[in-house]
């Protein structure tokens, strides 16, 4: 007992001493995984992928439009990081935008700002606003660090089961079956699923910031979630409350209400909204 109270205790001052805070959200987040190593990781990942015979890299006009979007969200990201006290938090970032042919109607920013778009978004995405759209969404989970947000919070989860399961070493195997099954879900549904939730409405607001900043009407956004909605409506979703995502129309009523502030920033020329 004795052994888990010093274990608990460990476990409760490094979660305390993890604690930073997203850039423009000002929400608090752990994160005890090291962001540098994460970033190697995820660059040794995506030059795997793109070496892969069966990966595709396409090279044409749609593609040099993705690094365009790219780089202007990036210039802008960086120059407000920058200018706010957040360098160190994108120092490590080499960003790479690539445009992969797939039917998949997809696309994700890895940590360190390595950057794939799939063809099959494009007929969604429209235009340039609707690409800035999501791909500001993607680049505003690297430079939110979700990554390593939600490996931290999934040691924390198993932490506490290993904790929990030694507690009840003493009880029946029946007993103990129980109390895992049901910590396993309540972990899931009250702790990691809302965590990945939050982290997703944070990657829309401050997308809509990020695109702002690099130039492109955040007013866009709410057409490009509305036509992935349509694309996605024939697919069976689980409840809102089991979901990583949040249903779409939380995402969109959102998306509306932070409306007012992105657009304080868009054509700002210093990276500061415009009062």
């Amino acid at each position: 007992m004795k052994h888990i109270i010093l274990t608990g205790a460990a476990t409760v001052l490094m979660f305390a001493s993890s604690c930073s805070t997203v850039p423009l959200s000002g929400r608090s987040r752990i994160s005890f995984v090291n962001e540098s190593e994460m970033q190697t990781a995820a660059a040794q990942s995506y030059s795997t992928l793109l070496k892969n015979p069966e990966t595709k890299i396409l090279n044409n006009a749609d593609a040099q439009r993705v690094k365009n979007i790219g780089q202007k969200i990036a210039a802008a990201v960086t120059q407000y990081m920058n200018a706010n006290g957040y360098a160190s938090q994108i120092q490590g970032f080499k960003w790479e935008f690539n445009l992969i042919d797939s039917k998949e109607v997809n696309a994700w920013c890895m940590p360190g700002g390595k950057v794939a778009v799939y063809s099959g978004i494009l007929p969604v995405a429209k235009d340039d606003a609707g690409l800035a759209t999501v791909m500001g969404h993607e680049i505003a989970h690297a430079i939110a660090q979700h990554s390593s947000e939600r490996a931290s919070k999934a040691a924390v989860a198993e932490g506490v089961g290993g904790l929990l399961g030694a507690a009840t070493g003493n009880k029946s195997a029946i007993t103990q079956n129980v109390i895992s099954q049901v910590y396993g879900i309540g972990a899931q549904g009250f702790y990691l699923l809302p965590n990945s939730r939050t982290q997703e409405l944070e990657a829309d607001h401050l997308g809509l910031i990020f695109m702002s900043m690099a130039g492109y009407n955040p007013s866009n956004a709410v057409s490009f979630w509305q036509r992935m909605a349509a694309v996605s409506s024939g697919s069976q979703k689980p409840p809102e409350f089991l979901s990583t995502h949040p249903a779409d129309a939380t995402r969109i009523a959102q998306i509306q209400k932070d409306l007012p502030e992105a657009m304080k920033y868009f054509n700002s020329t210093s990276g500061k909204p415009v009062r």
